[in-house]
Order: C-alpha cells, then sequence, then structure tokens
C-alpha cells in the first residue's frame, strides 16, 4: 500500500517539476519577460527626465551649541555599583 502510494507521489513531483520547467524555459514566457524588461526601462527614463532638480537652500542652517557641555560638567557623575548597594 505504501510503495504505491510512494510511487504516485512520486510521479506527482516528477509532473510538477516537468511542467513548471517546461512553462519557464518556453519563448512566450521569456519573449514576455524580455518585453517587460524593455518597458520598464523606458517607463524609468520617461519619469526621470520629467524630475526637476531644486536648489541647495540648506547654506548656515546648523548652529552649533556648546550649552549641553556646560550643564554636564555640574551635575553629580553617576555610577552603576552604587546603584546596587543595599542602604
Amino acid at each position: 500500500m505504501y510503495k504505491i502510494l510512494n510511487f504516485f507521489l512520486l510521479i506527482i513531483v516528477i509532473f510538477f517539476i516537468f511542467f513548471v520547467f517546461k512553462y519557464y524555459s518556453s519563448n512566450k514566457n521569456i519573449d514576455m519577460k524580455s518585453f517587460n524588461r524593455i518597458n520598464i526601462d523606458k517607463i524609468l527614463k520617461e519619469k526621470i527626465s520629467d524630475i526637476p532638480i531644486l536648489e541647495n537652500d540648506t547654506s548656515n542652517v546648523i548652529e552649533f551649541n556648546d550649552s549641553p557641555e556646560i550643564g554636564f560638567n555640574k551635575e553629580k557623575k553617576r555610577s552603576f555599583w552604587d546603584l546596587l548597594k543595599n542602604k
């Protein structure tokens, strides 16, 4: 019984692999893939040509701030091991 079932399953798997390979290697599928790739390239070229170039308006926007360094020096130093001590 199990031998017959295993044989049929093996045959089904072999047919599945055969038909998948046959479909993906067919001329129709290869032509469709190449057509889609060419079409995507054309669409991308059209969209890239329509993109406007923006001017750079970010000069002198960032200012350096020294105040955090002054505040850190005044604070008490912290220690991890002090947190674990029993009081």
